[in-house]
Order: structure tokens, then C-alpha cells, then sequence
């Protein structure tokens, strides 16, 4: 799959621009949960999903930094934008898990983080366009992102103040299997177990480290992304993809089904009750998207990314005008209010497990 601040210190000034403006996330991510909720300290790790910046803003714009760019952080459709470094028109996933717990966003990324100093509300060290595995890009790979926190934990950036209350979410999306013929089976299969078996290992391994709960992503129905159902015209999920996606959280399920602490966010059914409703079955959530295969931006060439240029800056993408219409953002992320209307469906089991005693 594809991958994939700080304010002036005028108090007045400040307390405007929070009055009139939506608010800038990464001018706001240190502060504490709002009255009412316990404080948990968040760790994020894993791909796109879960990304709040760490991959490097560059001038010159590609795949791996148009977050950092127009369309990207288009809030309501807004004509100038504040692109986040976050893969969506705004908040992506840890944004929303991080207000379901009583925060504004979610935490800052690792890479945009002073040294020698962790965020109360914790870090996130997922990188866009990353897998269990090394992908073509050269991407931190899961294993090596629990190396970073590990090492923080070593030299005491991370604390067991942090580590008391802390909870991980692993987002892994899909991109091991991006680069792999799905005709054939047998490989598909071979790679299904290994890549949830690594899963599985890093999991463990938070554990070990002092992680007291865990959230892991299930695959989404990849099928149904706007990367591939842009062959139909937006009309029909691909069902070999989507078979995929069934084996891989059969495995991961059944190699997590023993390990303590541990909650599955179940990613395939909140999206397909959504995207791929059974005949007659669709939600409310569902009927509140008028686009649900079809991405808010949409590149002209299919091999091409939302946000690119030509060489004379010319636009080669479409955007629309109420993201809020659209399930998908982009070719494979949702909006934010895609992923308001996911983690929506998973708060109750979500919330119920970070509530029960260890």
C-alpha cells in the first residue's frame, strides 16, 4: 500500500487567536487531559495512520512530504491550510483516541521533539510510508521505532512517571504488502504470518519495556481504499485484497488472543460499516458521507499523490470543497471525519478497556 509551534508568549494575543482560530495542534499538544479524565501518557508507533510529523518537511514536495504541504491540514475545507505533518485534510487516529481520553490532539512526534525531553502527553514515533519490515524508502521499521523509545527510556527522557499510565497504539496499515504480487497466494500467505508474528514480537516487546496497555490496530479493508477502487470508478471494493486483509487479522487476532493488556481496535468492520455496508445494513455513520469510495483529493495520474505539482507548480490534483462529505482524504487515508466516525464505532470497548484495572 502507499504511504503512504509554539505561540508567542502575549497572553492576550494567544487567548484570541484560540478564540477565533481552530486550533493549531502542534501548539497545543503539551497540555494536560480536560477535567474529568484520568492522564494517560500516549506512545504512538507504526505507518501513516499514526504519524504526527516525523517524517522530514522539505521544500521540494514528493510522496513522503506532502503532509507538510496544501491540501494537507485544509480544516473544512479552508483555502490556505496548516498542514500538521499529518496524513489527512486535519487530526488523524492518535488525535482522536488522544481527545476520546480527554487531550486536544494527540502527541508530538519524536523527530519534532526537543532532546532529553518527553511531551506529558508522550510521543509518537510512527512513520509515514513504514512497515514491520523495511520497505523500498528505507523507512524506520516498527522494531527500530521501539528502539528509539527504548533508547529514551535508557537515558531517562522517558520516565516511569511516563510509563505509569502509559498507553501504545501499533498501527501497522498495510504497506508490507504493497510491493507483492496478491495472484500469488502462497507468498501472500507466507508473508501474512510473518508480518503478524512480528506484530505480535513488538507488542511483547512494549510490554517489556513498561507499557501498561496496548492498543493494535486491525488491517483496514484495504480493498476498499481509493488506491484501488479508482479501476471502477469508485463504485466497487477489491475483494482479493479484502480476503487479505481477513487472513491478516485472523492471525494477528489469534497470536494476541493470550497476551494480557493487550485490546484489538477491530479497524475492518468500523470502516466497512462505512465504505462497504452488507445490503441494507448501512449505518447512520454511514449515510452521514455522501463520498465513501471517492477521495476528497484526487490526483490526476493514477500513480500520482494528492498535493502534486508539476514543474511549473501547476496543480495535478483535485480537491474538493467539504471534506466532511468524503470517507477518504486521499488514496488510502481518511479525513478527519472519517476517522471521527471510525473510532466513534470502537470508543465504548476502547475506553472500557483503558479503565480496567491491570
Amino acid at each position: 500500500m502507499k504511504a503512504t509551534a509554539f505561540l508567542p508568549g502575549v497572553c492576550g494575543l494567544a487567548l484570541l487567536l484560540l478564540l477565533l482560530l481552530p486550533f493549531n495542534a502542534a501548539g497545543v499538544e503539551s497540555r494536560g487531559p480536560l477535567g474529568g479524565y484520568h492522564w494517560y501518557t500516549m506512545f504512538m508507533f507504526g505507518d501513516s495512520f499514526a504519524d504526527t510529523g516525523n517524517l522530514p518537511r522539505t521544500n521540494c514536495r514528493s510522496s513522503l512530504s506532502r503532509q507538510w504541504h496544501y491540501p494537507y491540514g485544509t480544516f473544512n475545507g479552508s483555502r490556505s491550510g496548516n498542514p500538521l505533518g499529518r496524513f489527512s485534510n486535519y487530526l488523524v487516529q492518535p488525535d482522536i483516541i488522544a481527545r476520546m481520553l480527554g487531550r486536544l490532539v494527540g502527541p508530538p512526534a519524536y523527530k519534532r521533539m526537543v532532546k532529553h525531553y518527553c511531551d506529558p502527553s508522550g510521543m509518537s514515533f510512527a512513520v509515514g510510508g513504514s512497515g514491520v519490515y523495511e520497505v523500498p524508502e528505507k523507512l524506520t521499521t516498527l522494531a527500530q521505532q521501539i528502539d528509539n523509545f527504548e533508547r529514551l527510556i535508557k537515558d531517562r527522557t522517558i520516565s516511569k512517571w511516563h510509563l505509569a499510565d502509559s498507553v501504545a497504539l501499533v498501527a501497522i496499515s498495510g504497506n508490507d504488502y504493497s510491493h507483492i504480487n496478491s495472484s500469488d497466494v502462497d507468498n501472500m500467505i507466507a508473508l501474512i504470518k510473518k508480518v503478524t508474528t512480528e506484530i505480535t514480537a513488538n507488542v511483547q516487546r512494549l510490554q517489556k519495556l513498561g507499557v501498561k496497555k496496548i492498543l493494535v490496530n486491525q488491517l483496514h479493508p484495504v480493498g476498499c481504499t481509493p488506491w484501488l477502487t479508482r479501476p471502477t470508478n469508485y463504485t466497487v471494493c477489491d475483494s482479493r485484497a479484502n480476503m487479505g486483509v481477513d487472513l491478516h487479522n485472523g492471525h494477528l487476532s489469534i497470536n494476541l488472543r493470550k497476551t494480557m493488556n493487550v485490546h484489538i481496535l477491530d479497524l475492518a468492520t468500523a470502516f466497512s460499516n462505512i465504505v462497504n455496508p452488507a445490503p441494507g445494513k448501512g449505518s447512520r455513520l454511514a449515510k452521514r458521507f455522501e463520498h465513501k469510495l471517492t477521495p476528497c483529493c484526487e490526483s490526476f495520474d493514477p500513480e500520482g499523490y494528492c498535493g502534486q505539482l508539476s514543474k511549473n507548480s501547476k496543480r495535478l490534483y483535485t480537491v474538493c470543497k467539504n471534506p466532511d462529505q468524503y470517507f477518504y482524504w486521499d488514496s488510502v487515508h481518511p479525513t478527519q471525519a472519517g476517522w471521527e466516525a471510525v473510532m466513534k464505532q470502537l470508543q465504548k470497548p476502547m475506553l472500557k478497556f483503558l479503565t480496567k484495572e491491570h
